[in-house]
């Protein structure tokens, strides 16, 4: 016989509601509490039937991660993150891609599929408007990913990427490079790309170093990272140091690098964004900004629950931590030029 909510809340002393509460809005429940409910959930092995559930509700059990692009590693690694916390809450995630076309993120949001379809969304949108996002909003439960603020009232995860790309670029002045480049500089962007840049930037300028000599525009791909590195390399005077602005523009510079016979990291130290499982295991292991995926999606998981169930209030948001993971591709000692 099925193990009901009531079996549970009778045996942690606690009432129907809160046992729900556990299971899907764990944030309302006292620490003491909400673990005690867990081990007798964990004990007497209830699992909350999701198809009951959606009838009383009116719900899919269904939730929308939307993202620019799946074949991106950091946002497959961003949907593993999230998987289990929503299985946690008896939920499905559901993935689309929008390819960072405007036209296709508004529909997404303004065609009627996420509020038929999807109890709520996941968002990390490139070319969308604050009045886009504050419109869908007002309709639909959503939480913002992704490191542009739009300023508006749907809740909202991130790290700082300002801050990141500062300790990144920090860490190649700190071992020794002067003639540092930086690769995926975006023309009119207000999200990413300019964070990155703004944290360059800082951290050169404190230096004492030109911030835009080696400046470049680039796609977030490997082969835009082998193409900007090469013409970089086969210049006069090429850089020392190369912060991308993420993982798979860093294996293509690495690539090209590597093409040319320069030695990584004594004649370029490399850093990348994200730690993709492929820069763990390039053939110099890739120093990279490691963004807490698992606080992202735990984060956020938690918010959209929590708007699903009919939380109202101003957008909220919250900063996820960071960290830069020195490897071998920038050296586990200060160079010597």
């Amino acid at each position: 016989m099925a193990v009901t909510a009531r079996d549970v809340a009778q045996a942690a002393g606690v009432s129907q509601r809160t046992v729900s509460d556990v299971v899907n809005l764990p944030g309302r429940v006292g620490a003491e509490t909400r673990k005690r409910v867990q081990t007798v959930i964990d004990e007497l092995g209830y699992r909350p039937n999701p198809h009951a559930r959606g009838l009383r509700n009116n719900r899919s059990g269904l939730i929308a991660l939307v993202v620019p692009e799946l074949d991106v590693p950091y946002f497959s690694d961003l949907a593993r993150c999230l998987i289990p916390e929503l299985t946690k809450r008896s939920l499905t995630l559901v993935v689309d891609q929008t390819n960072g076309d405007p036209e296709r993120e508004r529909a997404v949001l303004t065609g009627g599929a996420v509020s038929s379809t999807f109890d709520g969304v996941l968002l990390n949108a490139l070319n969308l408007t604050a009045a886009d996002v504050e419109a869908a909003a007002a309709t639909q439960p959503i939480v913002l990913l992704g490191e542009r603020d739009y300023g508006a009232s749907a809740d909202h995860v991130a790290i700082d990427g300002t801050e990141a790309a500062y300790v990144a670029t920090r860490h190649l002045i700190e071992r020794g490079c002067t003639r540092i480049a930086a690769i995926g500089r975006q023309a009119h962007s207000t999200g990413t790309a300019k964070q990155r840049v703004d944290g360059f930037e800082r951290a050169m300028r404190e230096a004492g170093l030109d911030p835009n000599r080696y400046m470049a525009e680039g796609e977030y791909d490997r082969a835009s990272g082998a193409a900007v590195m090469g013409a970089m390399l086969d210049a006069g005077d090429p850089p020392d140091g190369v912060f991308c602005f993420n993982d798979l523009m860093a294996l293509g510079a690495m690539r090209a690098a590597w093409d040319r016979g320069v030695d990584i990291p004594r004649d370029l130290a490399v850093v990348g964004f994200d730690d993709t499982e492929d820069g763990r295991y390039a053939m110099r292991s890739l120093t990279t900004v490691a963004p807490d995926k698992e606080a992202i999606a735990r984060e956020a998981v938690a918010m959209l629950v929590e708007r699903v169930a009919g939380h109202v209030g101003p957008g909220r948001r919250v900063r996820a931590g960071f960290e830069l993971i020195v490897r071998e591709s920038s050296g586990p000692v200060r160079l010597t030029r």
